[in-house]
């Protein structure tokens, strides 16, 4: 990796003007980043903070030390043109699993995590989240030509974090899901939130891939 990012470390604070890094043949261009501080969602919308999802057809959010304020799952949803995030969404999900004692090692598909045709949020870490000071989930999600009014639009996410599973004993548990936005409406919104509470800490920046 080459080049030099801007970073904005303040939420809705404007736009973040900065320089590319280049990995092989991609260029990730950084449109905007959002901290966290006991917000009830970080959401990116077409037109704010010179938010544009037409500019590039895949667009990727890193999200960083996303602590809760209570033990939780951590979600997303899309709007589709509307006010409301609601987009129908298919979706597939598992996770692996390990504790801090190696008492249990899992590998399982998560159905209480997928959607089908569902309007509702899409779990990206199925929780309950550990939500001690030193725990967090960080991750990624790829969202594919949102602004596309022919095609349905595919995403795909990975997250890790700690698993609140018993008080002395946490899990580290990644999570794998992909799925698509059932909708030919292009993708204007995209909102992130706890299952329940807030989101306490953490950063989400959005990057634009050409």
């Amino acid at each position: 990796m080459s080049g030099i990012i801007a970073q904005n470390s303040g939420r809705h604070t404007g736009l973040v003007k900065a320089s590319s890094v280049t990995s092989s043949d991609a260029v990730w261009n950084l449109i905007k980043t959002y901290t966290a501080s006991s917000d009830s969602d970080l959401s990116f919308v077409e037109g704010t903070d010179d938010i544009d999802f037409t500019a590039y057809d895949e667009f990727v959010f890193k999200f960083i030390n996303i602590h809760p304020s209570e033990e939780s799952s951590f979600t997303v949803n899309f709007r589709d043109g509307g006010s409301a995030y609601d987009a129908t969404k298919t979706t597939s999900f598992f996770h692996p699993y390990h504790d801090e004692g190696d008492l249990e090692a899992y590998l399982e598909y998560a159905t209480s995590s997928d959607l089908a045709q569902g309007t509702g949020t899409q779990r990206l870490f199925q929780g309950p989240m550990d939500h001690d000071n030193d725990s967090c989930v960080s991750g990624e999600l790829h969202l594919f030509n949102p602004s596309s009014t022919t095609f349905v639009k595919h995403f795909i996410a990975t997250t890790q974090g700690v698993l609140d599973a018993t008080v002395d004993n946490p899990y580290s548990r990644c999570g794998f899901m992909a799925g698509y936005c059932n909708v030919t409406a292009a993708i204007d919104g995209v909102q992130f939130a706890m299952e329940s509470g807030n989101i306490d800490a953490g950063t989400i920046s959005l990057y634009g891939i050409s």
